[in-house]
């Protein structure tokens, strides 16, 4: 996999030598997450069965390696944004923190994979490469403004996803969720090259500068709306919008927990980046076709997906029509992107953020609570509050935070929607701003729900032994509370990082 990626790399990083040198360190995050990743490649190759014990934690020194040149460049705001290979590859803030999310995503992952592959009766050094080299994907999508980088990164990010989604290999579910998520994400790929396809005969270049300038000549033809439509279908696919969303609760239930909670996020956030970088900067003259689109799109996706959420009695699977809904929540502000444009990346860069951290943590409480339960059911989460009372508050705090309950960071990310949504008065973010009011309504009751359970209810086998948790998962536990708590109580630190991002162009 890493080969493939280096490949692909140096594709778009080798460059005849009478053109301008490449700036390095602008693609250092890449070249020391492939460098590290090949590294754990030829290490576990060697050394077998004798190094399998380190390769979480090689895998998570990568992650926070990769981290530093990202933190180096935005030392240097002066020299952002950074135009590289002809305007298809910009680094500028808005990337940036898009990559420090996907690192510390993975690093997290990593921490609730530790135990849970360990433990697990099949051999689990590949599945940290897979995770590596999805995350490369994912850095490359953060800053690719080209149609051809944009698709190799997105396909760089679901091919390990697939093979990872199957890989308890003696388990039918699993099985079955890597099937489903292969054949419907092959189908997703197919609706996203015909719409690409159809770009580029509009434009004649793959650059999205260069289709925007083409696509703002003249009136909206019934071809480029077609062209919009099977691209946003595609994208709709990898961020499980309805009604593409059919393979995501399957997926989420039969993969193992730590890649539920990467698809959750990781895969999701990187999906919706390529989604803003088309429709921002590649759709600025077609915004009559594309909000309207995107409205319907938000409105029925918020909606389906709370209301299936109700009915769940697992958690995971809960999780997963949540994880509908919310992606209903983080693609509202395209529907009024054509007169808000500068609000629109920091709004959704802020929710995907706070998402994060409160998403990942609440599958931490799942994978944890399940090592003493072994079941993902709501019911098995009954006086939970007896046996693990901190478990039982952080849980608490998750849940409070994806209803959008004070003072977890969940209320400050759905506020800056509301904010977007209403600036300007426009008729249909008004109208979009209350469905997800309603939707917010309705999410809390399966959202509450879950903590009634745990505080009032008795626990179901009368077994309270206390819950043991590993040093990784307290790890990965803390960060994810810390940073959910913090965005909460003083979201103008949120604020700071992401109000002012823009997408540069070239």
């Amino acid at each position: 996999m890493f080969a493939y990626a280096a490949s692909l790399l140096a594709q778009v990083t080798l460059e005849p030598f009478n053109r301008p040198a490449i700036d390095w360190h602008a693609v250092a995050p890449e070249l020391v997450l492939l460098a590290a990743g090949a590294l754990i490649t030829i290490i576990d190759l060697v050394g077998l069965e004798r190094v399998r014990k380190l390769m979480p934690t090689l895998t998570s020194f990568a992650f926070l390696a990769a981290l530093i040149p990202v933190l180096t460049l935005w030392s240097q705001e002066d020299e952002l944004p950074r135009s590289l290979f002809d305007g298809a590859y910009v680094v500028d803030r808005y990337s940036l923190v898009l990559k420090g999310l996907f690192l510390l995503t993975g690093y997290v992952i990593a921490l609730l994979s530790t135990n849970y592959m360990s433990e697990g009766d099949y051999y689990d050094s590949e599945f940290y490469q897979l995770i590596a080299a999805s995350i490369l994907g994912m850095l490359v999508m953060s800053s690719s403004r080209d149609l051809i980088s944009i698709f190799v990164a997105l396909e760089l990010i679901s091919i390990p996803a697939y093979l990872m989604a199957a890989w308890r290999k003696r388990d039918l579910r699993s099985n079955e969720a890597g099937l489903k998520y292969m054949l419907m994400g092959v189908f997703a790929s197919a609706i996203l090259l015909y719409g690409m396809s159809l770009l580029y005969g509009l434009a004649g270049s793959t650059k999205l500068v260069d289709i925007a300038a083409a696509l703002s000549i003249g009136e909206s033809k019934p071809l480029i709306t077609l062209a919009i439509v099977f691209s946003v279908i595609g994208f709709g696919f990898k961020v499980s919008a309805v009604p593409f969303h059919t393979w995501a609760p399957d997926t989420y239930e039969g993969a193992p927990t730590p890649l539920t909670a990467f698809l959750a996020v990781a895969s999701k956030a990187a999906g919706f980046v390529a989604l803003m970088n088309v429709v921002i900067v590649a759709f600025p003259g077609q915004s009559d076709v594309v909000e309207p689109l995107m409205a319907v799109l938000a409105g029925v996706t918020m909606t389906v997906g709370n209301l299936i959420a109700l009915r769940q009695t697992n958690l995971v699977r809960m999780l997963a029509y949540s994880g509908v809904a919310q992606a209903g929540y983080i693609m509202a502000p395209l529907a009024v992107y054509g007169t808000n444009v500068d609000r629109v990346p920091s709004a959704m860069v802020t929710y995907l953020v706070i998402y994060a951290a409160m998403n990942l943590g609440a599958f931490a409480v799942v994978i944890i609570a399940a090592r003493k339960t072994g079941s993902a059911e709501i019911s098995s989460y009954g006086g939970m509050f007896g046996y693990a009372p901190g478990l039982t508050l952080a849980m608490t705090m998750f849940l409070f935070s994806l209803a959008g309950i004070p003072p977890a960071g969940g209320w400050w990310a759905k506020f800056e929607l509301f904010r977007v949504l209403t600036d300007g008065n426009r008729y249909l973010g008004i109208m979009l701003a209350i469905v997800l009011a309603v939707n917010s309504v309705i999410a809390a009751v399966y959202y509450l729900n879950i903590t009634r359970q745990m505080w009032f209810l008795p626990t179901p086998d009368g077994d309270t032994s206390r819950i043991v948790t590993p040093p990784a998962l307290q790890v990965a536990l803390a960060l994810t509370l810390l940073v959910t708590i913090v965005s909460g109580i003083l979201p103008g630190l949120v604020s700071d990082i992401s109000g002012s991002l823009q997408l540069a162009l070239p």
